[in-house]
């Protein structure tokens, strides 16, 4: 799976300039015309120790402790994907921040995704970030990968098979595991259109890491 490059190419992880390569092409779509989401969760520790401090960023604040956290929720085509749907865009309410707080590490982060995702979702802020919530909320994080140990490192299809046992529904062809010169980059697990459960992605889950093992740096 090719996915998508909406974000800087090149840099690891969450944050507003993240690296993204879901599937194909992109193109600007019309909002709302899209087949499926993708919930990214991206490996917060591998971020921070690359490019996360010495943006400044506050996701990396020392003792936030986070572990996966949300990088977006992104309208997918089965082939490809839109972006930047919206020549007019409706700048995000306090309220709607105040939703994306309890998704997103940071504001910005959250405001980006919204420019360039949530335009395409035919959703207004606040209820893209709903979305965003309640799909995350969705996903059960396996014990063994909430952060709060040592570093470790796994083969990318011992990530999946945690995901899959802790997750009912989820299986490997609904998601992808992704990484970055041997890094855990992001989670990626596939969504039906109306969040009601998961669905097949073939084209997301080609995309999965083909490195033997992939290191998760510990939360801070």
């Amino acid at each position: 799976m090719r996915v998508r490059a909406a974000c800087l190419a090149g840099l690891l992880l969450a944050g507003p300039a993240a690296a993204q390569d879901v599937g194909g092409f992109s193109r600007r779509g019309a909002p709302g015309d899209f087949d499926f989401y993708v919930l990214a969760l991206s490996w917060s520790p591998n971020y921070c120790a690359s490019v996360g401090e010495r943006r400044n960023d506050v996701q990396c604040t020392p003792g936030r402790g986070l572990g996966f956290v949300v990088h977006g929720l992104w309208p997918q085509y089965a082939r490809g994907y839109p972006q930047n749907c919206s020549a007019v865009e409706r700048a995000p309410t306090r309220q709607a921040l105040e939703v994306a707080g309890q998704v997103y590490p940071s504001e910005g982060l959250a405001r980006h995704e919204w420019r360039a995702h949530g335009t395409c979702s035919g959703l207004d802020p606040a209820a893209y970030f709903n979305a965003a919530r309640d799909a995350r909320l969705a996903v059960t994080i396996p014990d063994g990968l909430k952060g709060g140990g040592a570093p470790q490192s796994l083969a990318p299809i011992e990530i999946a098979r945690q995901f899959v046992a802790a997750n009912r529904g989820l299986r490997p062809d609904m998601m992808a595991v992704t990484c970055t010169r041997g890094q855990l980059q992001e989670v990626r697990i596939c969504f039906s259109k109306d969040l009601r459960g998961f669905t097949p992605c073939p084209e997301v889950a080609r995309g999965n890491c083909r490195a033997p093992e992939v290191t998760l740096d510990a939360a801070r």
